[in-house]
């Protein structure tokens, strides 16, 4: 029974802990180059055959075959 309300704190304390607000001087951190995604062109590449691998889609990102990943 004492589970019941640590597992609601913790829940609760893990999903409000990620909502916060960006103030306006703090916006020119999060548009640097090392927040990019697309920063390493390779990885970019390697991530999107994964995915269109994965997936099995054909024609998706100019990577030949689907499902094994072996094209």
């Amino acid at each position: 029974m004492k589970r019941k309300p640590l597992t609601l704190i913790a829940a609760l304390t893990l999903i409000l802990g990620g909502c916060s607000t960006v103030q306006p001087w703090q916006k020119g951190n999060l548009s640097d180059y090392s927040m990019r995604d697309d920063r390493d062109p390779l990885a970019s590449v390697m991530a999107s055959h994964i995915q269109f691998s994965r997936e099995a889609s054909s024609g998706g990102e100019g990577v030949g075959g689907g499902g094994c990943g072996c094209n």
